[in-house]
């Protein structure tokens, strides 16, 4: 095919050489005795930076919020999300039928939950009947997947903590790309953490290790989180090899996330030159870039399909959005080139636009 330039997801990113020869030289154990010395070191580190007490390796962040979810709320029992959160849109069948909990989607703005909407979905306890379930956690999620990698500042995490504290429900956090919000604003990622009970984040997005995402929380959570991990069949051996790579992923990888959100921004401000691409610049804050091709008459199965022939891979949102991900291994002239190639996709579109619209 020629010349690739992945915008799929910032999970396409492979391991550093400095990845693969901390794997090849880790020492191993038993993780599932807690005795994977690679594991350990890597879940002390996990919970030292982001402000908590314990963590847990898990093989994805789907499993860790899974897992989570089975340790914090009971069957049956309701949890409030924001209507475009990656837990409800991509995530729910799962929940739903392995931990039988229900999510209940209330609309953000740019993906945040307004406090004040917290706070009226929360079932009064004393209202509430018995054939209703019952308000037990609110989810955020930053950075915002669905809502283009928007950034949930820390004192909206605060608002929102402030009354869930009030109604003794804890707040829990999907911190995917948690780190990709620490650089956006240029603040310590305890920042974020420090008003959320527990979270999860992935190694294996732009931080670059090629698996794995830990869950945080107090050490009471994390010891009650192993035995969801085990119920899912997520307990592993040698972990370490798994873990090597998360070491160095988040010692050294973290400040060079700040590389995919420049050449994000870059993507989104040539693409929102082109005649028949529509996009929201507020949304541009990280590494992903939502735009509409409603404007050249086609969809966004075609618009895809047409890019992929050349080269240029992405993903569709929905009938007329298509997201593009910045990440390690995407450098500016990849950007550079896969403008060109979207260019010329997006003027054929343009000219052969009236048969679609008949």
């Amino acid at each position: 095919m020629g010349r690739i330039v992945d915008l799929r997801s910032d999970t396409c990113t492979l391991p550093t050489e400095e990845m693969l020869e901390a794997t090849r030289y880790a020492e191993f154990g038993n993780d599932a005795f807690g005795e994977d010395p690679t594991v350990n070191r890597l879940q002390e580190l996990a919970a030292e930076k982001l402000g908590m007490e314990s963590s847990l390796l898990v093989a994805s962040g789907t499993m860790g919020n899974l897992i989570s979810m089975m340790t914090l709320v009971k069957g049956g029992d309701e949890v409030i999300v924001e209507e475009k959160a990656h837990l409800y849109y991509n995530e729910g069948r799962g929940i739903s039928s392995l931990a039988r909990i229900f999510l209940r989607p209330i609309r953000g703005h740019l993906g945040a939950l307004d406090p004040r909407d917290v706070q009226n979905a929360i079932r009064p306890i004393v209202q509430r009947a018995h054939d209703q379930p019952r308000t037990a956690l609110v989810c955020i999620e930053n950075t915002h997947n669905n809502a283009g990698g928007t950034v949930i500042r820390p004192e909206q995490i605060k608002e929102i903590q402030e009354v869930t504290h009030a109604h003794n429900i804890k707040l829990y956090l999907d911190g995917a790309r948690i780190f990709n919000a620490a650089v956006a604003l240029g603040v310590d990622v305890r920042e974020f953490t420090r008003y959320v009970d527990c979270m999860m984040f992935c190694l294996s997005k732009g931080l670059s290790a090629p698996v794995g995402s830990l869950v945080v929380g107090s050490e009471d959570f994390i010891e009650k989180a192993k035995w969801a991990r085990q119920e899912v069949g997520g307990a592993m051996r040698q972990a370490g090899i798994i873990a090597a790579s998360g070491i160095v992923a988040i010692e050294k990888m973290v400040d060079r996330l700040k590389d995919d959100h420049r050449n994000a921004r870059l993507l989104a401000e040539r693409l929102a030159e082109i005649e028949g691409i529509s996009l929201d610049m507020e949304t541009v804050q990280t590494n992903i870039v939502i735009f509409d091709v409603s404007g050249l008459g086609t969809d966004s199965n075609q618009f895809v399909f047409a890019l992929n022939e050349r080269g240029v891979k992405s993903k569709t949102r929905g009938k007329t959005a298509v997201r593009m991900l910045t990440h390690r291994g995407v450098e500016e002239e990849d950007i550079d080139y896969a403008l060109t190639v979207i260019e010329d996709v997006a003027r054929k579109f343009r000219k052969h636009r009236p048969f679609y619209e008949s």
